[in-house]
C-alpha cells in the first residue's frame, strides 16, 4: 500500500512562485506513475505533471508547460511540484497520487493511491 501526504500550499500573488511536496511510504518505481493533479472549485479534477520512473520520463498538461516542474528527491521518497509565474487559474487543490500498474498516467481513473490534497490560491 502507498500512502502520500501533500505539504506546501499557500496563498501568492499573480506571478509568484510555489513548491509543493508529498511524502510517500510504501512506494517503489517499479511499474508506478506519480502525478500530481489539481481540482479547482466546481471543476473535475485533472492531471497537471505525471512522472514516469521507469524512464524519468515527464508529462505537463498544455495549461501548466513551462511553468510546472515534477521532480523527486534523490531518495525518491518525496515527490515535488515547483510552480513559478503563478496565475489564479491554477488556484485548486493539489493532489499528490500514485498508479500501479502504470498504464498512459494521464487518467485520474488509472490512479488508486491519492493524499488528501493541498490548497493553493492565486490572487491577481
Amino acid at each position: 500500500r502507498i500512502q502520500l501526504v501533500e505539504s506546501g500550499g499557500g496563498s501568492v500573488q499573480a506571478g509568484g512562485s510555489l513548491r509543493l511536496a508529498c511524502v510517500t511510504s510504501g512506494y517503489t518505481s517499479s511499474n508506478t506513475c506519480l502525478a500530481w493533479f489539481r481540482q479547482a472549485p466546481g471543476k473535475d479534477r485533472e492531471v497537471a505533471a505525471v512522472l514516469f520512473p521507469a524512464d524519468e520520463g515527464t508529462y505537463y498538461s498544455d495549461s501548466v508547460k513551462g511553468r510546472f516542474t515534477i521532480s523527486q528527491d534523490s531518495t525518491k521518497v518525496t515527490l515535488f511540484l515547483g510552480i513559478n509565474d503563478t496565475a489564479p487559474e491554477d488556484t485548486g487543490k493539489y493532489y499528490c497520487a500514485a498508479a500501479r500498474p502504470c498504464y498512459t498516467g494521464l487518467r485520474a481513473i488509472e490512479y488508486v493511491y491519492w493524499g488528501r490534497g493541498t490548497q493553493v490560491t492565486v490572487s491577481s
